[in-house]
């Protein structure tokens, strides 16, 4: 069926209707499935959203001279993507009514009456009314006015109304091409800002994001208006576009507008956004499959990246051709010479010779190096950035194994400024794939989960973003450990390599760590690195996830862990290395699941490791010393207020452990709590902030008893705080210490004598209630996280050195988790010493350290049994 096959037998079924609404509404919506059916059937694109543009038009214009009278002094125009001609299912209708008088109320009766027609029919309506007077007037304080007016499209009336219209708000009148140019670009840098300035996010937004829709309507706009041209077709006429760069935009234009139409078929409203709700949906519809190394839906947001990837591309190179040739008029500056290849005009860099890529293709990779040398340098002149674009496919094996090329290459990464800037420049303009051939394969490539926010390929460069923040001197307060390393760090380069290759071989199947270390490898000995440094890089690449999950799922308090990590790490040296890897990569990964008490982890993990590394002891010695050393110090402080002996009788009824997993300071705290409230009957409870580790910590001392784990941390969830660490130590005379480190929702310490005592109060009155513990048994979970299927999985292994047994559970994050998990420690008879808790996207990985109540390992039997209660508990009831 064509479109003029349905405008017809639409159009028939209205007239037959008369007046009846329902009627009408019907064959609007008829029009519509037929329309949705063309789209199911594969018809192409462009027809469908020009297509039901035809229809509306149709159908307008027969409603119109229903109720508008011909002799009337009124027209109906068509703006905005309406005016061009563009309608998606869901996509408002926007009108002007154009009145040649404001004082008619024959008119404003009939014009009410239609206006209320098409929304009965189930129409979206967006309307102004508006005199020609009240268009100049809105069009010259408002461009966002001026930009819907630009693109009206007479539909019905006195068409000179809509004639005088353009004519009185276009260039020659209001907003002159340069200003409209100047506000539009910075409209766009400030609408790229809200996306984080990029459009390889988790959940993109296909109109307004970076590389979307909205970015090729600026485009359109800045060349209707300076050129006075009616589409981007006329841009190759005025030399601004070759044939080829038109077909590539409208090839992923297109792309982008099916996305868009299927977006609004699925959720049946005007939605732009890309949500994971969506997004299996659309890879399905899409025709996309899963396979044994890659979802279909990862498939799909591929080929979307890398059709807004090519959109930026493009428009950023007619950017800057529009700036040249609106803001500078042509005009531009004589050119500042650099070297024989290069020169400079308005602070942008140029080939001096037009053939230099054909005959030196290298050469490509000078420009990125001149950039980082010079930072007076503002960008790159639109006809240099076509030059690349026009021979990306010169960078082949020959120029890859070229001596000179990999110099250069080294050289960008060994530059004190810039270097992020240039690689990310390099990527968007494809270089970097094409040198690398296996960052092709992550270009674009979207991880499905709630952990990685960004395609792998703007990850690997925000990690290199934060590792060039470390050395900038005003960022130092920021991650003054991560600063003071670097500055000792000896290649920098060698850490810029093992970030750029630490995710290369994702999408391949198997261990990306492992694929990723031959890559590094082969590619640093064809780089000229010598074995050691070459093997540093590959060292790094596969051991990148090492100890971000060391810090966030190990006991790190416990000498025999450190001894074990400094083992696989070596010397100081790689441990620098991969301590300023692992912060970056982490806060690269998803800044919202980033917070300080993850960095005082990675920290305390260093210094810990770095004197295990520096000092010839072995673990139980070092145990043993440091368990003296900090009772040899807590006791100097605590004998000023009490007994030797006092003090040595508390402390021999806990266990050793206590002396390794506390500070001299908090032994001494806790100490004196217990011993200032010796007696009471009811709990003690205390918050303070520690700077040093980046939370709150909350201090609960109360006799033992069933669900104590379980009553916190549920009250604690409800009061919307995170739990990112929990230590309970029994003492023989049934006091329990239990120790919580707590963050709030946005990742910050408790602060303010408001929320502190809300948290006192709150806790201290659920400690003393004796009604039976209730855990809520719903399974509220995000809207995001919904889309994941997470398998709770529970592991146990044995800490040897400890005498305790390790249960970890990855599980789906939702509320109330630890305190469900503590009533199957209950129910089971199980102690517990303590947990590490770390949410990673929208899974949980716990691990918890525990015992039987005689202090001993669990059995086979105690882990089955408690596995079982631990499912009972948290599994989603029926």
């Amino acid at each position: 069926m064509t479109i003029s096959t349905i405008q017809q037998q639409m159009l028939a079924a209205v007239d037959k209707a008369g007046s009846n609404v329902a009627e009408i509404r019907t064959a609007l919506k008829q029009a519509s499935e037929q329309l949705e059916k063309m789209f199911v059937d594969n018809a192409p694109i462009r027809e469908l959203v020009n297509g039901r543009a035809a229809l509306v038009d149709a159908l307008l214009q027969t409603l119109w001279k229903r109720h508008i009278e011909e002799q009337m002094d009124v027209a109906l125009a068509a703006v905005g993507g309406y005016g061009r001609g563009e309608l998606h299912p869901a996509s408002d209708i926007d009108l002007l009514i154009l009145l040649g008088h404001s004082d008619d109320e024959e008119l404003a009766m009939a014009l009410s009456s239609f206006i209320t027609l098409l929304w009965d029919i189930g129409l979206y309506v967006g309307q102004s009314v508006r005199t020609l007077q009240e268009c100049r007037e809105e069009a010259k304080k408002d461009i966002t006015v001026a930009t819907n007016l630009m693109e009206a499209r007479f539909l019905c009336g006195n068409i000179e109304l809509v004639d005088q219209m353009l004519d009185q708000t276009g260039p020659q009148n209001m907003w002159p091409s340069d200003l409209f140019f100047k506000a539009k670009w910075q409209e766009q840098q400030r609408r790229h800002l809200k996306y984080d300035d990029t459009a390889h996010s988790l959940e993109p937004n296909v109109k307004e994001g970076p590389g979307g829709l909205r970015d090729m309507q600026m485009i359109g706009w800045v060349a209707k208006r300076h050129f006075c041209v009616p589409s981007l077709r006329g841009l190759v006429k005025h030399h601004f576009l070759t044939q080829s760069e038109y077909q590539t935009l409208k090839k992923e234009e297109a792309h982008l507008w099916r996305v868009r139409f299927a977006l609004h078929m699925t959720t049946g409203r005007a939605e732009d956004r890309l949500l994971f709700d969506y997004q299996r949906t659309l890879a399905t519809m899409f025709g996309y499959e899963d396979d044994d190394v890659e979802l279909g839906v990862e498939k799909f947001m591929q080929r979307y990246y890398l059709a807004v990837t090519e959109l930026q591309r493009l428009n950023e190179m007619l950017l800057q051709y529009f700036q040249e040739t609106i803001l500078l008029k042509n005009k531009l500056q004589p050119p500042c010479i650099i070297n024989n290849r290069f020169q400079t005009r308005n602070g942008f860099l140029e080939v001096r010779d037009k053939q230099l890529f054909s005959h030196r293709p290298i050469i490509m990779l000078e420009l990125f190096l001149l950039m980082t040398q010079d930072s007076s340098i503002k960008g790159v002149r639109a006809s240099t950035i076509r030059q690349i674009r026009e021979h990306l496919h010169l960078i082949d094996t020959r120029l890859r194994t070229n001596h000179k090329a990999q110099q250069l290459f080294l050289e960008i990464l060994k530059q004190p400024q810039g270097v992020f800037h240039a690689l990310r420049r390099m990527n968007r303009y494809g270089i970097l794939a094409a040198y690398i051939p296996d960052f092709a394969n992550i270009v674009g490539r979207m991880q499905y989960d709630l952990f990685h926010v960004y395609t792998v390929d703007t990850h690997t460069l925000f990690v290199i973003r934060n590792l060039r923040r470390f050395t900038v001197a005003k960022y130092h307060d920021e991650f003054p450990l991560c600063s003071d390393v670097i500055a000792r760090i000896p290649r920098q380069e060698l850490l810029i390599l093992a970030a750029l290759f630490h995710d290369i071989a994702k999408g391949r199947g198997g261990d990306h760590s492992q694929l990723g270390e031959v890559v590094a490898y082969n590619f640093c000995l064809q780089h000229g690195l010598n074995e050691e440094e070459s093997r540093l890089v590959a060292w790094l690449v596969r051991t990148h996830l090492v100890m971000s999950m060391t810090a966030q799922r190990r006991d790190i308090e416990d000498p025999s862990v450190i001894h074990e990590f400094a083992r696989q790490v070596e010397t100081p040296e790689r441990l620098d290395y991969l301590y300023l890897l692992t912060v970056a990569d982490m806060r690269a990964t998803n800044p919202k699941c980033w917070n300080s008490w993850k960095g005082s982890l990675l920290g305390q993990l260093h210094r810990s490791t770095h004197l295990a590394l520096t000092t010839d002891i072995d673990a139980q010695t070092r145990n043993a010393r440091q368990i003296a050393q900090n009772k040899q110090q807590a006791m100097q402080q605590l004998q000023q207020r009490y007994a030797e002996s006092r003090i040595t009788a508390h402390w021999d009824s806990i266990s050793d452990n206590y002396f390794l997993q506390n500070s001299v300071d908090g032994i001494v705290w806790q100490t004196s709590l217990l011993f200032d409230h010796a007696g009471q009957t009811t709990p003690q409870l205390h918050i303070v902030t520690n700077d040093s580790h980046g939370g709150s910590e909350i201090l609960i001392i109360d006799r033992d008893r069933d669900n104590l784990f379980a009553i916190t941390t549920g009250l604690l969830d409800q009061l919307g705080l995170n739990i990112v660490h929990a230590r309970i130590e029994t003492a023989n005379d049934g006091i329990t210490i239990n120790s919580f480190v707590v963050l709030e929702e946005d990742g910050s310490a408790v602060d303010g004598e408001i929320r502190v005592d809300e948290i006192k109060q709150r806790l201290l009155q659920r400690l003393q209630e004796t009604a039976p513990l209730r855990v809520s048994s719903s399974d509220f979970r995000s809207r995001e996280s919904r889309h994941f299927d997470v398998e709770t999985r529970i592991n146990f292994s044995q800490d040897e050195s400890k005498q305790r047994t390790i249960m970890r559970i990855m599980a789906a994050n939702r509320p109330g988790l630890l305190a469900k998990i503590g009533l199957a420690f209950s129910k089971c008879n199980i102690r517990l010493c303590s947990a590490k808790v770390a949410t990673i996207g929208a899974d949980v990985d716990n691990s918890f350290f525990i015992t039987d109540v005689n202090n001993q390992p669990l059995s086979d039997k105690q882990q089955r049994l408690l596995q079982e209660s631990v499912l009972q508990q948290i599994q989603p009831q029926e």
